[in-house]
């Protein structure tokens, strides 16, 4: 898995863990913390799905 799939996965689960926080809490910020975790997860299955690709194309040396 390359290292940013690994960093927008890991804002993904921060982001949601924030929007539970608000939503707890009675704030309606969470639905910006939903939003960017939507965003973050569809980042990170676009960085493993052309990783993924990429290993069978025969990559480069330098990425």
């Amino acid at each position: 898995m390359p290292r940013i799939a690994l960093y927008t996965l890991v804002v993904c689960v921060l982001a949601v863990a924030a929007a539970v926080v608000s939503f707890v809490q009675g704030s309606w910020l969470g639905i910006v913390w939903v939003l960017l975790a939507g965003l973050s997860s569809n980042m990170t299955w676009y960085y493993i799905k052309r990783d993924r690709a990429g290993a069978g194309r025969g990559k480069s040396v330098t990425g």
